[in-house]
């Protein structure tokens, strides 16, 4: 079985290996399971919808629009609407068109990005209820939002953002409640300062949210959403007492989690990892993974955003070439690395100005619904690591099928990990990981005859 180069991904991270790929004078395969390459961050509108790039991208529409010329020109094997959904044995098993395809490789690139990691409150299961991640894609994909009375609770980036796109779009935001607190916000700005323009940007948007007259609030603890048939409100503690909203969509997150099921796969060492309250697979400064051949970039790796992706996607693509053995600008290598470390610097200072909920598993009541795909509670979760003096997430999986369910862990696998750490009085670190296992995503059970070799 014989191969090529081959990227996983096409967000900002792959888009730009394969731009440096490219320039070489390879061909690359690029997977993406989108119809349109952009990633989450710069997702494409479909065919036939005519927003223009500032309505869909605000201040980083100049970016947006200049990835998506990048891959449109690429001469690459674009692969899109394709599902990776295993690695053995030095190829890909894909899903398109509703049959499987096995896709050998020389060397692979892992770009495969971020999902919003889910700390579940009561009620977060209700019509209405979205992750913000969610949120904001409804609003640029398809030009919709969740709600037309909208709150936002949680902490992170990504909070402010979707809440002032929002805004703009017409909505009612009704409220902004970041659980981290003022004092965060300022202990952070030291390392905060070290990316000036980043900050500034932040700043606008906390500043046009005020300006639209949205309640923002600090130190908020969000404590159950309310509503029968869908979201009626959301009750909430100011750190003096509970406080009622009235809305009809609820948008919720803690920052992001690193999509790792892949690299596990390919056979990656991981490390835990404190800034990103993760495991996640070890790589050197160039993007090399313990694996020879197989490379890591972007978000997938540790978050870091999109600047930082595009700069790990090409630091990648360049390590791959030499360890080819072809020439490299090692001069353009090194600067690619001084940027990411300075982005790195500054990343330290995002988490203390947004830090985890401390507190949150030790608080989350039995009857939550932590795995909603299993319909696993957190009561589940204790009762089964007393019952069988479980140390590790895994054997608990075994035991109550947290993680087993469509979702493969990816939105329960981190609150399933704290509630059980937070149970038996340990590091979150010191109960493991779920380990990667395909399909790492649903495929169907009927889907032709077994994989052929792509072409």
């Amino acid at each position: 079985m014989s191969g090529g180069p081959v990227i996983v991904g096409a967000g900002p991270a792959g888009i730009r290996a394969a731009q440096a790929l490219a320039a070489a004078g390879l061909r690359p395969a690029l997977v993406d399971e989108a119809t349109k390459g952009g990633g989450q961050i710069y997702r494409r509108q479909p065919d036939g919808f005519t927003r223009d790039a500032r309505t869909l991208y605000g201040t980083e529409a100049a970016k947006a629009e200049a990835l998506h010329r990048t891959i449109d020109g690429l001469a690459i094997d674009h692969r899109p609407n394709t599902l990776v959904w295993n690695i053995e044995a030095g190829a890909l098993d894909l899903l398109r068109d509703g049959r499987t395809e096995r896709l050998p490789y020389s060397h692979l690139i892992l770009a495969t990005g971020a999902t919003d990691r889910i700390l579940p409150i009561p009620g977060w299961t209700l019509p209405g209820a979205y992750s913000l991640g969610a949120a904001q894609v409804a609003l640029k994909y398809q030009g919709c939002g969740i709600g037309r009375r909208v709150a936002f609770i949680g902490t992170g980036p990504l909070l402010p953002l979707v809440a002032s796109q929002y805004l703009k779009a017409g909505a009612e935001v009704v409220a902004v409640l970041d659980t981290a607190r003022t004092a965060d916000k300022l202990a952070a700005l030291p390392g905060l300062l070290r990316g000036p323009a980043v900050l500034a940007k932040g700043l606008r948007l906390v500043a046009a949210l005020k300006a639209g007259g949205v309640p923002m609030r600090y130190g908020a603890r969000p404590l159950r959403i309310l509503g029968t048939d869908r979201v009626e409100g959301l009750v909430w503690h100011d750190g003096e007492r509970e406080r009622r909203i009235d809305c009809d969509a609820v948008a919720f997150g803690t920052g992001l989690r690193s999509e790792t099921q892949l690299a596990d796969l390919a056979g990656c060492r991981f490390r835990f990892d404190p800034l990103n309250r993760a495991w996640l697979p070890e790589r050197d400064a160039a993007g090399r993974s313990s694996v020879p051949g197989v490379y890591l970039a972007g978000d997938g790796a540790g978050i870091a955003g999109a600047d930082a992706a595009e700069l790990a996607g090409e630091r990648a693509a360049l390590a791959l070439l030499e360890d080819l053995g072809r020439p490299v600008d090692r001069t353009r290598a090194a600067r690619l690395e001084a940027k990411l470390a300075a982005i790195g610097r500054f990343r330290r200072g995002l988490e203390r100005a947004f830090p985890f909920p401390a507190g949150w598993a030790s608080r989350a009541p039995d009857d939550l619904v932590v795995c909603r795909c299993e319909e696993v509670s957190a009561g589940t979760l204790r009762a089964t690591a007393t019952r069988w003096n479980t140390p590790e997430l895994n054997r608990l999986k075994a035991l109550c099928r947290v993680g087993m369910g469509r979702c493969q862990g990816r939105m329960c696998g981190a609150a399933a990990a704290e509630i059980l750490a937070a149970y038996r009085g340990v590091p979150v670190e010191a109960v493991g990981r779920l380990r990667g296992q395909a399909p790492v995503k649903p495929i169907p059970v009927a889907i032709g005859d077994a994989p052929e070799e792509a072409a």
